[in-house]
């Protein structure tokens, strides 16, 4: 296929001439493989899992992963061969990486609340952390290490007593270095060569090797968010992190922003999957032009340009009338990333409703949010940020609330609990309040 055929695939769209049906079309994410088939084949394996424990997942690690495992924790030997094999450089990068990520995520974390709210009613609000979380770390077509850091560090600040991490064997049945050198720098030593929708069901349920789990964290192909989203609505099932789907971006520019950047911040999210999405909304048609042949360019560079290029057939091209316009559909679209590569991004920040992360300005790629500029990468998708945000401490942590009343306190505010009950027909909750009212009056 030639530059000129894959900028054709790519043609741009004029919003002002679609009706609201093909607005509706224009962003409509690919569809996500949660089909009748997906959801039963899942089904079937979290019951095998459930049923059979570690010998349903030595089948399916044979079956899905290719390698015969004969333990699936990873010993103190792996941890050491992982470390000591790693390159020196990308040992610093990740150590650089972690401190930022950490700096960032410790001044974002719950902080306690202590404040009266009457004379002598005081409330508190104290933060305990989830007592077994389980991570999973993808290694389908790319090992990720970066998704090891940013889900290890909240879970370090969190200090959770128990931490779990899966992550699939390659066909030698080890794990990535990489994976296994972050999991170690996170004190995480719990680690299990698994992946998939039979990594998810172990964390779920539990098996002789593998710990349950109290709420399960991260992303995956469409198994594993088809796993995840079952196995939370069991019975008894564990908490997840957020629903979530294929990566996503979208960039919105006008005739400031430079092409070569814009087509390699949408060519970073579409090398993920064939099934992820980028949409570029500009102003300016000459810069869509631009960029479109920008893409074309940059393409032919890729080592993975077969699935980035399977995802921009899935993707668009859009001229709109105005940025105001633009930050419209965006909310509308609700994107995982979003990059604001106009002259002043700030400007538009105020307008923004529904985005998992935001970049601003020409200096702010993508990237730097997946790897190392302190934020969190694990984020919702598939219009999901229109209601959840992204991982951070917080999502390790359960934030209870404390309240102490002194006699005085409840002289204060018992009258209007006690009429607040009466309202509602609730008359044990009155007398609760009015039993010690009327003792602490025949005490006075």
């Amino acid at each position: 296929m030639n530059a000129q055929q894959e900028t054709l695939e790519l043609a741009c769209v004029e919003w002002a001439a679609l009706d609201a049906d093909a607005r509706r079309a224009a962003l409509r994410r690919p569809v996500q493989e949660r089909s009748t088939e997906l959801a039963a084949a899942v089904a079937r394996i979290l019951d095998q899992v459930r049923a059979d424990g570690d010998a349903s997942l030595r089948a399916l690690t044979r079956r899905y992963d290719g390698c015969e495992l004969a333990t699936f924790a990873v010993g103190e030997a792996e941890f050491a061969e992982a470390e000591a094999g790693l390159d020196v450089a990308l040992k610093r990068a990740i150590a650089d990486a972690k401190g930022r990520i950490e700096t960032f995520h410790r001044a974002a974390a719950p902080q306690v609340v202590r404040v009266e709210t009457a004379p002598g009613v005081v409330c508190e609000r104290v933060t305990r952390p989830i007592a077994r979380v389980g991570l999973y770390v993808p290694a389908g077509s790319a090992p990720l290490p970066s998704t090891a850091l940013m889900l290890g560090v909240p879970a370090q600040i969190a200090k959770n007593p128990q931490v779990v991490m899966c992550t699939p064997a390659g066909k030698d049945g080890r794990a990535d270095a990489a994976v296994l050198y972050v999991a170690a720098l996170c004190g995480i030593r719990h680690v299990f060569k698994l992946g998939g929708a039979q990594a998810i069901a172990a964390m779920a349920f539990g098996t002789a090797s593998v710990p349950a789990c109290d709420k399960l964290f991260g992303p995956g192909n469409s198994y594993v968010t088809e796993a995840k989203r079952q196995a939370s609505a069991l019975l008894g099932g564990p908490a997840i992190d957020m629903p979530a789907g294929p990566s996503e971006v979208l960039v919105i520019a006008d005739a400031a922003a430079n092409p070569e950047f814009v087509a390699a911040d949408l060519l970073s999210q579409a090398e993920h999957g064939p099934e992820s999405q980028v949409l570029l909304l500009a102003d300016d048609r000459a810069l869509l032009d631009a960029t479109r042949a920008a893409l074309a360019r940059q393409l032919a560079l890729l080592p993975r340009a077969d699935i980035a290029r399977a995802a921009l057939a899935k993707s668009r091209l859009v001229r709109v009338a105005s940025l105001a316009e633009a930050v419209a559909i965006s909310n509308e679209y609700a994107p995982e990333h979003l990059i604001l590569n106009v002259r002043d991004p700030r400007a538009l920040l105020p307008q923004l409703e529904n985005a998992g992360s935001v970049f601003l300005g020409s200096w702010s790629p993508e990237a730097v949010g997946d790897y190392c500029s302190g934020t969190n990468h694990v984020l919702p998708t598939y219009g999901y940020a229109r209601a959840w945000s992204g991982v951070s401490v917080a999502s390790f942590v359960k934030q209870i609330t404390v309240q102490e009343l002194s006699a005085d306190g409840l002289r204060a505010i018992g009258a209007c609990a006690a009429t607040l009950a009466r309202a509602e027909r609730l008359n044990a909750h009155e007398r609760a309040v009015t039993l010690r009212l009327a003792d602490l009056e025949s005490k006075r």
